[in-house]
């Protein structure tokens, strides 16, 4: 049940593109047809091979996992197989199949045996289709290789859990022969089923009628024996088809009055539908679905839980549940709850949906099932209501039962106490030492009394039957002596028997409370029935608390009764000491509070539908008073009726919190609930899912309309989340919560998981739902479908929108007012406000997830680059002869190339085509490292300017590890300062919320040598530079005539970034060819006239590029001038 949710989807091939991009890797059993042409196709195609990669490192230990159940199964029934051969062949002494019949505990476990593989084949089917079955199948014996075909008996467990074309989709129809066909698969021996099926048909093998003894509730008795019958039947088809005596003997003990059971832990089944294509079974059970006898049944249980209904509201009004009332009304307390259970059970399973009760196809089930709902008059509200005070009473039972076992032995020495000295009392005035009216002294009464308190004395809770039959003859002897010696006449005397007697009998009621009490209250108070069926009653739940939140306090007797379901399946697994004992706990427990949360967050919704007045009231009605107001415009400012609805909504919010404060910290199995954490927590939920949509539809872009929506979405947003955060913060003190903590810790982590979602698009190794930091079952952040075909989600759509409005080719940016321009017609785009914009939209997380996307970003966009400069140096014929003759040409560097003109060009032209490919992806990389610089800087300045010490501390911390790792290295005798790594880790997360990171110097992947880079790149240069030129103006490097698509800042930004990843010996080999290439030009220019003129275009724009890159790289003008003269560096400036 658990892993079921954790099924990739990739194996689900729902939706026609995943058929197209998975259709071919994931695959059923049809592959063991051709493994080896299945295998040859996936290997010899290169995206399919990637997507088979992407799917073994993302998915292979989710299916090693669902495998190792599908083989567990199989195990299971092969051991089972085991142990009854063992008995046969008479492997253990004295035990035989028969015999182990015999004994209580064994008849149990061999029924429970069988029950069991039934259910865990059936939950099988259900909640892992046979198709998908198939396909992890398949992918864990690809993905296992030798482990699969050693370690595991696939062929079996392939045998046993192959497709059975069972679906649980709506409107599908059950295939023939199933499940009978599938309970096959593994043959049993005849001889078990028949022994199970004949102990489960006539045995009462759990003694559960002892907790029923009405004859009219003999099938809710054996409700969980039922359950049992109707699985292991199907191990036995014979018997539904055609045994029609046993059948109908089967209906007459067990469904004589119910066709819908629950089999185990709420999956429920309806016999209608169920038995259909059964005939013995079938006309069994027609009797019980005569027309006459559901309206019978419906008609009686709606007219008793009226009367139930009244009859607990009676009992649970103030003061009547008292202990007093407990011990003397034990038996009719009891039977009533046992009446209110009986009538929950038969309304919950029968008047239940089909689509939760099963038969959702079946016309005959919608036909019982409207005729039941209109017989008994059903309204969720009703059964709701006793389900309520069912539970409310007996948790007081409980409670009270409990307490009473507990002081069970001070009470009875209180009472016997009492009753001896009341008894001496009475001895002493027939003795004449205590005078009372009108009464003689009696010396044989005096000695018979006295007597009278020894055997009070000698009475024994440890002998609970003698010492009730003794107080029963002392009652009795002390009510005849009051008749025989005429003591009616003496008040007195009367009284004092009287209390005698009372004390006796409160004896005869504490020792009449036993464990047996809390024993059939547990049996009677069973819920597990309901474990799926209660959530129909959630809305009626909720609506009741949204009335009144003071219904929070009952709910905890309504949660904890269904806890009770728990005990089912962890009986056996605590019996047998498994360590999977808190495991299984811990999962039902989840899944049960997950249920209370459900219920309980009406209350947080209620409270941000309050919320959402306060905040139109704050942001739109209510003007903010100024700091200096006069007298006269006080009226105006003071809007009354405004602050009166204020106040009004603000007190709605208060009392629904108090409701949630009333319910006690409750243990729901293993799991402590404390109500001030759910209702933190049902706040946080509500907070998330309402900020998510509005970050989702604030930041949708139309990149159709002229210019862009860019500063009006994120002014948009802002004023949305800001008047959100002012109303939150405003109703903190109502609900004792922090709110801006709340408020920032869940907008930061809506923005971490929002760009791990975006970053796993660039990622081969994914990072599922399951394995996120940021997502959380209990507080979860909505997915919303993609708007476009590029982002997943609000972050990606903001950077791309961001990237699109500053495309190089239409744009260019003057790094010295760190705005872009519109390349034709110099208006400006994009300035570095933006980013003070979207931090202030979507916070400083939101800005920290702009900046770690657009890292991902680069780091893709070199992985491309690198890859596309290393296939094309191996396999293009024309850049391999460049690179094969050219260098011989420019050795050594001092050498002056003769006709550069001609030779340059000519290499250039000839690289054209990937070296258009190449500026472009330069430019990219540029263009993105130049947002993050403006990124880095805002959160830099933000975090001085609102946490001035933080930012001071950082500084201080990183310099003083940067010094001591440098110490390290000058000499290696020091200690690293953080040889494990995790004080660097810490400080980089902290750095880089604060902006305190150098983007342009930083490594994005792991590079090996690439000889040709620095010639390759040189000539990508080449190609460039007759469409760019040094503007003086702007000081920066632009495009010629605005029209080229070049924007020479970032492009040469992305030069830079580019050789940051690989060695220092690129950057200089690269700094060398461009120096030669300006120096040979220099050296033509010369040779070619005889007076001085400007130096041409290339030189000077030769030199641009080598200065802007060596200032990026931060090389040295000293090293420079070893390549290029010094008055040559400053000619481009001059």
């Amino acid at each position: 049940m658990r892993l079921s949710d954790y099924v990739p989807q990739v194996f689900r091939l729902e939706t026609k593109v995943e058929q197209q991009k998975y259709g071919d890797v994931v695959l059923d059993f049809t592959y063991f047809k051709a493994p080896e042409g299945f295998n040859k196709k996936i290997e010899d195609t290169a995206v399919l091979a990637d997507i088979d990669d992407e799917i073994r490192e993302n998915h292979s230990s989710i299916i090693e996992r669902i495998y190792a159940v599908f083989e567990s199964i199989h195990r299971y029934v092969t051991d089972l197989n085991s142990f009854l051969q063992d008995l046969n062949e008479g492997t253990f002494i004295q035990r035989t199949l028969e015999n182990v019949f015999t004994n209580e505990d064994g008849k149990q476990l061999m029924c429970e045996a069988l029950h069991l593989y039934g259910v865990m084949l059936l939950v099988v089917d259900s909640l892992f289709p046979g198709v998908v079955r198939e396909r992890i199948i398949v992918a864990y014996h690809r993905y296992a290789g030798q482990k699969a075909s050693s370690d595991t008996n696939i062929d079996d467990v392939c045998k046993l859990l192959r497709s059975t074309g069972f679906s649980t989709l709506p409107g599908s129809r059950r295939p023939n022969n199933y499940p009978e066909d599938y309970f096959r698969r593994v043959e049993l021996p005849a001889t078990y089923l028949s022994l199970v099926l004949g102990h489960l048909r006539s045995d009462d093998i759990y003694h559960q009628v002892q907790a029923y003894p009405s004859p009219e509730h003999r099938s809710a008795a054996l409700a969980n024996q039922s359950s049992m019958l109707y699985v292991c039947l199907f191990f036995t088809p014979a018997t539904l088809h055609s045994q029609t005596a046993k059948m109908r003997e089967i209906v007459d003990r067990f469904f004589p009055d119910n066709w819908v059971i629950s089999y185990y832990m709420g999956m429920t089944a309806n016999l209608i539908d169920s038995w259909e294509s059964y005939k013995a079974a079938k006309q069994a059970l027609n009797n019980t679905l005569e027309v006459s006898n559901i309206k019978e049944q419906a008609s009686k249980v709606g007219t008793k839980m009226g009367k139930l209904a009244k009859q607990t509201d009676q009992l649970l009004s103030e003061g009547a549940m008292s202990e007093a009332r407990v011990l003397d009304h034990n038996n009719r307390i009891l039977n009533l709850l046992r009446e209110c259970n009986v009538m929950l059970r038969w309304a919950m399973l029968h008047a239940a949906t089909l689509a939760k009760a099963g038969g959702e196809g079946n016309k005959r089930c919608r036909a019982v099932r409207d005729q039941v709902v209109s017989d008994m008059h059903y309204s969720p509200m009703m059964v709701f209501h006793l389900l309520l005070n069912t539970a409310t009473l007996e948790l007081e039972l409980n409670t009270i039962y409990k307490r009473l076992f507990e002081e069970k032995s001070v009470r009875w020495d209180k009472y016997r106490k009492e009753a001896n000295e009341q008894v001496l009392e009475l001895s002493e005035v027939f003795a004449g030492s205590r005078p009372l009216a009108r009464v003689a002294k009696n010396e044989r009464l005096q000695k018979w009394f006295k007597d009278i308190g020894e055997q009070i004395l000698s009475l024994s809770l440890d002998e609970p039957g003698s010492s009730g039959r003794k107080i029963i003859q002392l009652i009795q002897a002390l009510k005849e002596v009051k008749e025989f010696h005429g003591l009616e006449s003496s008040a007195g005397v009367v009284q004092a028997v009287g209390e005698v007697v009372g004390a006796l009998q409160a004896l005869v009621r504490v020792a009449g409370i036993t464990e047996d009490n809390l024993v059939t209250l547990s049996l009677i108070s069973d819920l597990s029935y309901a474990w799926k069926l209660v959530d129909e009653y959630t809305t009626v739940m909720q609506s009741a608390i949204k009335k009144d939140p003071s219904h929070v306090a009952r709910m905890r007797a309504t949660f904890l009764k269904i806890s009770s379901g728990l005990d089912l399946p962890l009986l056996r697994i605590n019996q047998a000491r498994s360590p999977d004992l808190i495991s299984v706990s811990a999962y039902y427990s989840g899944e049960l509070v997950t249920y209370v949360r459900k219920v309980l967050q009406i209350i947080p919704e209620t409270m941000f539908g309050l919320l959402a007045k306060i905040i139109k009231l704050q942001t739109e009605r209510i003007k903010p008073i100024p700091t200096r107001l006069d007298k006269d415009k006080m009226r105006d400012y003071a809007q009354l009726q405004e602050r009166y609805q204020m106040a009004e909504l603000s007190h709605g919010v208060a009392v629904l919190a108090e409701g949630v404060a009333m319910m006690e910290t409750t243990l729901v199995g293993v799991i402590q609930v404390d109500p001030r954490r759910l209702l933190e927590d049902g706040v946080r939920r509500e907070l998330v899912l309402l900020v998510a949509k509005i970050l989702h539809e604030g930041l949708t872009f139309n990149t159709k309309v002229k210019g862009s929506e860019l500063y009006k979405r994120l002014q948009a947003v802002e004023q949305q989340t800001t008047g959100f955060r002012t109303s939150f913060e405003y109703i903190q003190d109502y609900i004792s919560m922090y709110g801006l903590k709340i408020w920032q810790e869940e907008m930061s982590r809506i923005v971490n998981y929002n760009v791990e979602q975006e970053c796993n698009q660039l990622l081969k190794k994914k990072i599922s739902d399951h394995e996120s930091v940021y997502q959380s079952i209990a507080i979860p952040i909505p997915k919303f479908q993609p708007v476009d075909a590029q982002s997943v989600n609000f972050v990606g759509r903001l950077v791309r929108e961001i990237l699109r409005i500053t495309d190089p080719k239409t744009t260019v940016y003057v790094p010295q007012l760190g705005t872009w321009y519109d390349s034709k017609t110099h208006t400006e785009v994009l300035s570095s406000s933006v980013m003070g914009k979207v931090e202030s939209s979507i916070s400083t997380a939101g800005l920290t997830g702009v900046d770690k996307l657009l890292a991902f970003l680069i780091v893709t966009e070199l992985q491309n680059l690198v890859r596309e400069i290393e296939v094309a140096c191996q396999k293009d014929p024309t850049i391999k002869e460049i690179l094969r003759t050219t260098p011989p040409q420019l050795t050594p560097n001092t050498h002056v190339v003769a006709q550069p003109q001609r030779q340059y060009v000519g290499w250039a032209q000839r690289t054209n085509k990937l070296s258009t490919s190449i500026v472009d992806r330069i430019m990219r990389i540029g263009q993105m490292q130049v947002l993050r610089l403006h990124a880095a800087n805002r959160l830099n300045s933000s975090c001085k300017f609102d946490a001035k010490y933080l930012a001071a501390a950082l500084s201080t911390m990183n310099d003083s590890l940067m010094s001591d790792v440098k110490k390290h290295y000058a000499d290696p005798t020091r200690p690293y300062p953080d040889e494990d790594g995790a004080l660097t880790s810490e400080l980089s997360i902290f750095l880089e919320w604060c902006g305190m990171t150098q983007p342009l110097n930083r490594i994005y992947i792991t590079t090996k040598a690439l000889n040709p880079l620095s010639m390759v790149l040189l000539l990508t240069v080449i190609n460039q530079i007759p469409k760019i030129h040094y503007a003086k103006m702007l000081g920066t490097l632009t495009g010629i005539r605005g029209t080229e698509g070049i924007d020479g800042e970032l492009l040469v930004t992305g030069l830079a970034s580019l050789l940051r990843q690989f060695h220092q010996d690129h950057t200089l080999r690269f700094i060398e060819l461009l120096s030669q290439y300006i120096t040979s030009f220099t050296t033509h220019t010369a040779a070619s006239t005889n007076k001085a003129a400007d130096l041409p275009h290339e030189i000077l724009t030769g030199l641009a590029v080598l200065q802007e890159v060596a200032k990026k790289m931060a090389v040295s003008k000293k090293t420079l001038s070893l390549y290029v003269p010094q008055h040559l560096l400053a000619a481009h400036i001059g």
